[in-house]
């Protein structure tokens, strides 16, 4: 099993320990609006299943991973993000990551600059 994130921010919302509205919810993530918005859409998908990141994600993770990625493009649709949008995987200090649970940002609505960092 990949390594414990549940103590996080994420760990507490999936919980509803902190409340939050979700705009999507299954048994395996929910998404919601990030609460520091780098785009007029900023979303995230957050597996339900206590991940550190990406780099701690194991093969039994595989349709886990690939369902999150079809959750965010039914969210971007859901979203009206016709013209496109982006898909960010932050993983660890170096790659920007600020909370230790496996998120996926979903960021839209306006032209995307690239590189991006």
């Amino acid at each position: 099993m990949a390594a414990d994130s549940g103590d996080t921010i994420f760990g507490k919302i999936i919980r509803k320990e902190i409340p939050s509205d979700f705009l999507y919810e299954d048994d395996q993530c929910i998404v919601i609006k990030d609460i520091s918005p780098q785009a007029p859409v900023h979303l995230l998908v957050i597996p339900k299943k206590p991940i550190i990141g990406l780099s701690k994600a194991d093969e039994s993770d595989k349709q886990l991973l690939g369902h999150l990625l079809i959750v965010a493009k039914k969210v971007a649709a859901s979203q009206g993000l016709d013209n496109g949008y982006r898909v960010v995987i932050n993983d660890g200090s170096d790659g920007g990551q600020t909370v230790m649970h496996l998120h996926i940002h979903v960021l839209g609505k306006r032209q995307l600059v690239w590189p991006p960092g």
